[in-house]
């Protein structure tokens, strides 16, 4: 399941998607942005829920370019659901090599920096 919360101008949106392993594999290969992993094959390689949650914030970041950190975080976590796992997603984030953190004032902002 796939939940997204968060607002629409003044209007509330709380959405939840039903989606099986073929959508989550749907989705995952609409968002293929990173090398294929040479490890494994593409017949035996699986897309999980994680790896699509992952793969839609590296988009999400690379769409907006620059997100100030408490941003990013509140798009996270309507991406996921909780706060926890959008946490989750901003810590795997800021250790990326594709995104650059950069500290100062009152609030870290992550910027998309793709590696070659």
């Amino acid at each position: 399941m796939l939940r997204i919360r968060g607002t629409v101008g003044d209007w509330p949106v709380d959405l939840s998607i039903d989606m099986d392993e073929s959508d989550w594999a749907q989705l995952g290969a609409q968002l293929q942005t990173v090398k294929p992993d040479n490890t494994a094959t593409p017949a035996t390689r699986s897309v999980n829920q994680d790896d699509a949650l992952w793969q839609i914030a590296r988009e999400l970041l690379r769409k907006a370019g620059q997100l100030s950190g408490p941003d990013l975080l509140e798009q996270l976590e309507g991406l996921t659901g909780s706060a926890p796992a959008g946490k989750r997603l901003l810590v795997r984030l800021r250790h990326s090599p594709d995104v650059k953190v950069i500290s100062g004032g009152d609030t870290p902002l992550y910027s998309w920096h793709e590696t070659a």
